[in-house]
C-alpha cells in the first residue's frame, strides 16, 4: 500500500461531491487548488468557488493561482509534497503542474470517453438524445480529455431527465468512480488503455447564448432534447414576439404532444392556463419558463399576469 497525499483541483459544485468523498474516505488532502474569487452581481462583490467554500469550512489548505505557471505558484505546489493529483471540473493544466507528482495526475470526466471530450458533456449527452453516459477517470496528457483510461462506470439516461438531475447522478457516480481508480493506485493495481476515437465521434463545445436558442423549425424530440438538456442552466431560450414587442423567453420544463397539424412552427396556442408551441408533428407544451426580468415560474402563473396577443409567435 502507498500512503497517498493528494492534491485537488476543481471548482463548481460538480467537485465538491467528488473531494467530499475523498475526504469522508480519511484520504490526505494536502492542498486544493481552485479558481481565483470573481466580482459577482450588481454590486460586484468577490464570489468563491464552490470548492473554495468547501475547502474553508474543512480546513483544508487553499491556493488559488490565476497562471498555473507562474514559479511562485509552481513552488508552492511542490511545497505541498504530493504524490497523486486529482483533477475535476477545473481548467486544462501544463505539462510542468500535471506531472509532477510521482504517481501522475488523473481527472474525472462527466462522460464515457472518447465520446463528449469538453467542457459540457452532461448538457451535450442530452442534447443528443443519449440514452447513456458514465463517468471516466483518465491520466493527464497535453491535449485536452485524451489520457489513458483509467476506469469507466455507465449509467443510463431518462427520457424526461433534464441537465441539472444528471449532474447530481453523475456527481454521485463520480465519487464512486475516483475512490475505486484511488484504490487501485494505493494498492498499486493499476492498468490503463488508451483511448480509441472513432467515426462517430462527438464533442461537447463549450456553450454560448446562440447554441441555446431554440429553432422552433428542428424536429419535436430534437427541440425537446435542447431544452432538457439545458436545463436548469444554461437554459433553452426564445424571443417571444408580441405585435411589435419583443421579450426573451427562458425555457425550462415541458412536454411534448404528437399530432398532426399545418401551423406554422413557433406559434403559440394558448388559454389562460397553458401554452403549446406548434412544431412539426405536434406541439411543446410549456410548463416552467422565466420572462425577461421576472423569476422562473409555471407556465399558469406567467399567464395571470401576461396578455398574450392571437398572433404570439416565437422567433
Amino acid at each position: 500500500m502507498t500512503d497517498l497525499r493528494i492534491v485537488f483541483m476543481g471548482t463548481p459544485d460538480f467537485a465538491v461531491g467528488i473531494l467530499d468523498a475523498l475526504c469522508k474516505k480519511g484520504y490526505t488532502i494536502a492542498g486544493v487548488i481552485t479558481a481565483p474569487d470573481r466580482p459577482a452581481g450588481r454590486g460586484r462583490k468577490l464570489n468563491q468557488s464552490a470548492v473554495k467554500t468547501y475547502a474553508l469550512a474543512h480546513g483544508l489548505k487553499i491556493l488559488q493561482p490565476t497562471n498555473l505557471k507562474h514559479p511562485e505558484f509552481l513552488e508552492q505546489l511542490k511545497e505541498l509534497n504530493a504524490n497523486l493529483q486529482i483533477v475535476v471540473a477545473f481548467r486544462m493544466l501544463p505539462k510542468v503542474v500535471w506531472q509532477l507528482p510521482a504517481l501522475g495526475t488523473f481527472n474525472l470526466h462527466a462522460s464515457l470517453l472518447p465520446q463528449y471530450r469538453g467542457a459540457a458533456p452532461i448538457n451535450w449527452a442530452i442534447m443528443n438524445g443519449e440514452t447513456k453516459t458514465g463517468t471516466t477517470t483518465f491520466f493527464i496528457d497535453e491535449k485536452i480529455d485524451t489520457g489513458a483510461i483509467i476506469l469507466q462506470d455507465e449509467l443510463a439516461i431518462s427520457p424526461s431527465e433534464d441537465a441539472g438531475t444528471l449532474h447530481d447522478r453523475l456527481m454521485h457516480l463520480g465519487a464512486k468512480t475516483v475512490l475505486k481508480t484511488v484504490k487501485r493506485i494505493e494498492e498499486g493495481n493499476l492498468s490503463t488503455y488508451l483511448q480509441v476515437d472513432s467515426a462517430d465521434l462527438k464533442l461537447a463545445h463549450k456553450l454560448d447564448r446562440e447554441t441555446c436558442r431554440i429553432d422552433w423549425t428542428l424536429p419535436m424530440e430534437t427541440i425537446y432534447n435542447h431544452i432538457r438538456g439545458l436545463s436548469p442552466y444554461p437554459a433553452a431560450w426564445s424571443t417571444l414576439i408580441m405585435n411589435n414587442d419583443k421579450l426573451v423567453v427562458k425555457i425550462y420544463k415541458v412536454e411534448v404532444e404528437k399530432i398532426a397539424h399545418n401551423i406554422q412552427p413557433g406559434k403559440l396556442i394558448f388559454d389562460k392556463k397553458e401554452i403549446r408551441v406548434a412544431v412539426a408533428g405536434g406541439y411543446i407544451k410549456l410548463l416552467e419558463i422565466q420572462l425577461q426580468g421576472k423569476r422562473r415560474m409555471t407556465t399558469e402563473a406567467v399567464l395571470n399576469g401576461l396578455s398574450l396577443p392571437e398572433n404570439a409567435v416565437f422567433g
